[in-house]
């Protein structure tokens, strides 16, 4: 017994810890058959590659979502569409952001088109929030949102447009629309029909075509593709414009036929006018010529390329010191230029016009009647800029032209007023204005009065010094003329106006009429508004005989305006 118990002992502290290893040993044997055959299941970063594993759930969840809002937006666009065809406007209330697709780039202020969607890529070069919802939506990896009614024209060239040593380059219609704006040539002007554009603009002259390859005139929203443009500023006159050659101003993405090729290049803008109208008569070449050629040309300084059609060379003779100092490059006759195709960076086509003989300081260019007498001076290298002060005591005499006419509305009795006006004070020169502007410009500007019956050499008072006197003579019937073409006009040139109606025995027309007879008496109704009447018995066949006598008291009022200047 004592033996067994022994044994016992001992038998149970050495199993124990033979035991307890065998199973530590087991256990290692286990897990190593176990990593053994799981080895290819298993990873070095189990943790990482679960992280991997949701994202590529989120993500495939993500593209679902996004094709799904995808088909939604274009079916509701499309309902939208069918229910009113002037609007197909995209959804902008998606605003999932999903990493892996690319952002919406957008030009436009609206903070609301700005905002980051899930939907393709979509390109937009308009600030225009109308352009994106007149947009057509094309499937494909990137979404283009072109203006479906008028897209731009793009020029295809490695150099910049406006360049003036590139070869020829071809024009055509590009995708992307862009900043919309009025229309280009405006037609609703009741003096004249002008277009300003820009971009690459090529003159046809054997067509009468100005190609115009500008983004601008694609995209207008008044639905005009093309002009017919006749560049002379009296539009309404039936009669002027018949002698002017009408052009067509085409966009270039709207003549499908091959553009004609440049032959010429110019770096500096152009003005395209006619020479034709009613050109010939003084009046009228500075009310609807040259002053509107200074408003449309003086802006660019002397660097602008003047086009003439109708081109008369003597015309251009006879204002060669204007043109010269309007634009430093000769005048092109641009009717004669057939075989000829003139590029340029912009063109003008037609003049900018105020209104008869006047400048609207508030219109651009912003300028004045006297800025043009100024700008007449140094044309014609005029010294002086202001007529002579008389003081008291002065024994200077001002100098008066009378101005002469060989045809209808001249006087009769020139000598007799140059008598009665040197007799009150005044140096009467007796001359009648020709084609050489420049030699009465001159003597005109040597005056410090002029006085002449209403007509075209009265214009010539544009070369009067500053404070100088009108003295306009209204014969029977051109009340309403005096005043408008020459009496409201003067005041703006600072010059001082006076008017004297003749009485009906100083016209030659009380001749041809008993005194009491409705011409003479009341020439509105007799003539009742009838221009060609009008015109055919007032002015082209009256004279006038000046009663000296009850002109004095005009001269000597004359001469006390000189006394009583009041200088600037």
């Amino acid at each position: 017994m004592a033996y067994e118990a022994i044994l016992a002992r001992s038998f149970s502290r050495y199993e124990q810890k033979k035991l307890g290893c065998g199973a530590f040993l087991g256990c290692l044997l286990i897990l190593l058959s176990f990593f053994t055959v799981f080895k290819p299941y298993l990873g070095p970063l189990p943790i990482l590659n679960m992280q991997l594993s949701m994202g590529i759930a989120h993500k495939m969840f993500a593209i679902k979502e996004t094709e799904s809002s995808q088909k939604k937006e274009m079916i509701r666009s499309t309902q939208k569409a069918t229910a009113n065809p002037e609007m197909s406007p995209i959804s902008m209330s998606h605003k999932e952001n999903v990493t892996t697709k690319p952002k919406l780039r957008l030009n436009s202020t609206d903070p609301k088109e700005n905002a980051t969607r899930t939907i393709p890529e979509i390109l937009v070069n308009s600030t225009d929030q109308h352009a994106a919802k007149n947009a057509s939506m094309e499937p494909g990896p990137e979404v283009l949102l072109n203006n479906t009614e008028r897209p731009a024209v793009e020029i295809e060239e490695s150099v910049p447009p406006n360049s003036t040593d590139h070869e020829d380059t071809s024009l055509s219609i590009a995708g992307n629309a862009t900043q919309k704006r009025g229309p280009l040539c405006n037609i609703l002007n009741p003096r004249t029909d002008i277009c300003d554009i820009a971009g690459e603009i090529r003159v046809h002259a054997k067509s009468y075509t100005v190609y115009a390859s500008s983004p601008e005139m694609a995209t207008l929203d008044d639905g005009q593709t093309s002009w017919k443009i006749r560049p002379y500023a009296r539009k309404t006159d039936r009669t002027a414009m018949s002698s002017v050659t009408e052009w067509s101003v085409v966009p270039a993405s709207v003549d499908r036929r091959e553009i004609p090729k440049c032959t010429q290049n110019h770096a500096a803008p152009a003005i395209l006018f006619s020479a034709g109208g009613f050109a010939g008569n003084h009046f009228h070449d500075f009310s609807d010529i040259i002053l509107p050629l200074y408003l449309t040309a003086r802006p660019f300084n002397g660097d602008v390329q003047l086009l003439v059609t109708n081109y008369r060379s003597w015309w251009a003779s006879k204002f060669r010191a204007i043109l010269q100092n309007l634009s430093k490059h000769p005048a092109i006759d641009i009717d004669q230029q057939k075989e000829e195709v003139h590029c340029f960076p912009s063109v003008i086509v037609g003049l900018n016009r105020h209104d008869d003989f006047k400048i609207n300081p508030s219109m651009p260019p912003h300028t004045t009647m006297r800025d043009f007498r100024d700008f007449l001076r140094t044309s014609y290298s005029l010294e002086r800029t202001k007529a002579i002060e008389l003081r008291a005591g002065d024994t200077r005499k001002p100098r008066l032209l009378i101005v002469a006419r060989k045809r209808s509305r001249s006087f009769t009795n020139p000598t007799r007023i140059a008598k009665m006006a040197k007799a009150v004070g005044f140096e009467p020169v007796v001359a009648e204005a020709d084609m050489n502007v420049a030699w009465f410009a001159e003597l005109m500007n040597s005056c410090d009065a002029v006085m002449g019956v209403h007509g075209a050499g009265l214009t010539n008072i544009l070369f009067l010094p500053d404070d100088a006197v009108l003295i306009q003579i209204v014969p029977l019937g051109a009340a309403w003329l005096s005043r408008t073409y020459f009496g409201d006009p003067s005041r703006d040139m600072n010059l001082r106006y006076l008017e004297y109606k003749i009485g009906v025995r100083e016209s030659t027309l009380a001749d041809q009429y008993p005194v009491d007879h409705v011409a003479l008496k009341d020439p509105g109704a007799f003539h009742k508004g009838k221009w060609n009447d009008f015109k055919k018995i007032y002015l082209d066949n009256q004279n006038v005989k000046l009663d000296v006598r009850r002109f004095r008291p005009t001269l000597l009022k004359a001469l006390q305006l000189l006394r009583e200047q009041k200088r600037d």
